[in-house]
């Protein structure tokens, strides 16, 4: 799971970058919908997400550069996709001395996964889960 997220992370970086939000999470999307629905007992759930957001921190960690949090939560929300575990993407504002600011983070059954003290509450969360890309401009 570490070489995974090790490999992930530049790859959503420069979608991100090259092809933008919208396009990036429906091209992630597209790969785990054709996945099986889901791991069936509770127990095999909690234990892959146990494994799967430490080695997604890990990568981060011990990465050469620096991601950003949305970079790491679409790495963190597909990896637990893939392996059939619901997951939502949330991402919140919060205006901060005059200073606009964004953070994303992965959901699973509430907990806040990828969060360390509580980040995610001094931001306002768009109030849908992110299932769907947001619809482009035109």
């Amino acid at each position: 799971m570490f070489r995974r997220a090790v490999i992930l992370l530049p790859l959503v970086r420069w979608s991100l970058r090259l092809r933008g939000y919208g396009k990036t999470f429906t091209s992630l999307q597209k790969r785990v919908r054709s996945r099986a629905a889901g791991l069936e007992t509770h127990p095999e759930v909690r234990e892959a997400v146990q494994i799967t957001c430490p080695m997604v921190r890990a990568a981060v960690h011990h990465s050469l550069t620096q991601f950003t949090c949305l970079e790491e939560s679409l790495t963190l929300w597909y990896l637990l996709r893939e392996q059939g575990i619901p997951a939502c993407l949330r991402i919140g504002v919060r205006k901060e001395k005059a200073e606009f600011e964004a953070h994303a983070w992965v959901e699973h059954e509430g907990e806040a996964l990828n969060q360390l003290e509580g980040l995610h509450h001094h931001y306002a969360a768009f109030d849908e889960e992110l299932l769907e890309p947001p619809a482009e401009q035109q």
